[in-house]
C-alpha cells in the first residue's frame, strides 16, 4: 500500500508560478510510473504530466513548456514544477502512482492540492 501526500498548492496571479510536492510512503518509491492529474470545476478529470520509473516525461499539451515534472527516489517524492500559470490551471491537482505493470491493484491517488490562479 502506497500512501501519497501531496503539498505546495495555494492562490497564486497569473503568470505566477508554484511547485507541488507529493511525497509517497509504503513502497518501492523508484518502481513507480509516478504522474500528475487535475480536476477543475465542472470538467473531468484530466491529465497533466507523468515521469516513468525510467524518468521518461510526457505531458499535456496544455502544459507543455510551462510545467516540468521531475522525481527524486531518494527523497521518494515527485514534483510539479509549474510556471507562467493561468486562470485555466486552477484545480484540484492530484499525484498518482502506477505500479499497474506488477500488479493491476497498484494504483494510488493523493487526496488532493488545491491549485488556485487568479486573473
Amino acid at each position: 500500500q502506497v500512501q501519497l501526500v501531496e503539498s505546495g498548492g495555494g492562490l497564486v496571479q497569473a503568470g505566477g508560478s508554484l511547485r507541488l510536492s507529493c511525497a509517497a510512503s509504503g513502497g518501492t518509491f523508484s518502481a513507480y510510473d509516478m504522474g500528475w492529474y487535475r480536476l477543475a470545476p465542472g470538467k473531468e478529470r484530466e491529465f497533466v504530466a507523468s515521469i516513468s520509473w525510467i524518468d521518461s516525461t510526457h505531458y499535456a499539451d496544455s502544459v507543455k513548456g510551462r510545467f516540468t515534472i521531475s522525481r527524486d527516489n531518494a527523497e521518494n517524492t515527485v514534483y510539479l514544477q509549474m510556471i507562467s500559470l493561468k486562470p485555466e490551471d486552477t484545480a484540484i491537482y492530484y499525484c498518482h502512482a502506477d505500479g499497474t505493470r506488477f500488479s493491476s491493484r497498484w494504483s494510488y491517488w493523493g487526496q488532493g492540492t488545491q491549485v488556485t490562479v487568479s486573473s
